[in-house]
C-alpha cells in the first residue's frame, strides 16, 4: 500500500536547470515531527509505489509526479505545472 505525504517545504539548489532545482522535500508527520528526504529518494519511492506526495495550494491538493527532462534526468513537479516545478519551488525552505 502506498503511503501518502504532504510536502510543506523544499531545499533548493543554485542550479538553473529544472531537473536540478530541488535537493530535498519535507513535511510534517502526524506526531508533529518533521521529515525530509532527498529528491532522488522521493523519485525512487514514487516509482516503486512506496510513496505518493501532494502539496496543498489555494485550498486544493496537487499531486506530485515524476517528470523527465529533455536531457534525460527525472525530477519532481506538480501535475499541473508545465515544465518547471514552479509549485514546489514556491514552497518555503526546509529548516
Amino acid at each position: 500500500m502506498t503511503s501518502r505525504y504532504q510536502i510543506c517545504c523544499v531545499t533548493q539548489s543554485d542550479r538553473l536547470n529544472h531537473h536540478e532545482r530541488i535537493r530535498t522535500i519535507g513535511g510534517i508527520n502526524a506526531d508533529g515531527s518533521r521529515w525530509t528526504i532527498s529528491h532522488r529518494d522521493a523519485i525512487e519511492g514514487i516509482e516503486a509505489g512506496q510513496w505518493s506526495f501532494f502539496i496543498a495550494h489555494a485550498g486544493r491538493q496537487s499531486e506530485i509526479v515524476v517528470a523527465v527532462s529533455k536531457y534525460g534526468p527525472k525530477y519532481l513537479k506538480a501535475a499541473e505545472d508545465k515544465l518547471h516545478p514552479a509549485s514546489l519551488l514556491g514552497l518555503p525552505d526546509c529548516v
